[in-house]
């Protein structure tokens, strides 16, 4: 197959195999008709692939969103502790002992919980980029799966019509 018979892909390459098929059919070239028909399918297949692949980013960038999100939902709960620990402390100052004693544990509470909801956050958003990739990884796959299809027809027809390897 010449440079310029190679199958284009996207929109341009959907567009010339509508145009390669129309043409055969309207010339009675069968070759030039089932050219237009590969081109097309492989053209399409391009196309699904990109958008797999795009999909696949997204859903990876929303995982990184949402785990700045925890992040920062951790980092408040973090300050909104140490603000209370403060308020605690000053208050424990002026009540007795005891009173200091429970208003501490209450912070280490507080603060174990802010934790275990941070770790949690994490783990969430780490789950969802496990998952966007898996899906970035299956799309590529797709993708790889697509293409093999597309070359497996272009051998076929090759093989149907030898003379477009000239």
């Amino acid at each position: 197959m010449s440079e310029q018979e190679r199958v284009a892909g996207g929109p341009l390459g959907k567009l010339v195999g509508k145009a390669k098929q129309a043409a055969g059919a309207a010339l009675g070239n069968e070759d030039l008709h089932r050219e237009g028909q590969l081109q097309e399918v492989q053209a399409d297949a391009q196309e699904e692939a990109a958008e797999q692949a795009t999909e696949a980013e997204r859903k990876a960038e929303e995982a990184r969103i949402e785990e700045e999100r925890a992040e920062t939902e951790a980092e408040r709960r973090k300050v909104e502790l140490e603000a209370q620990e403060i308020a605690a402390e000053e208050e424990a100052e002026r009540k007795r002992a005891e009173e200091e004693r429970v208003a501490a544990q209450q912070a280490q509470v507080d603060k174990a919980q802010a934790e275990r909801e941070r770790l949690a956050g994490e783990q969430r958003a780490q789950a969802k980029r496990q998952e966007a990739a898996a899906e970035k990884g299956e799309a590529k796959r797709e993708a790889a799966e697509l293409q093999r299809e597309a070359d497996r027809a272009e051998a076929a027809a090759a093989a149907i019509d030898p003379k477009e390897e000239n």
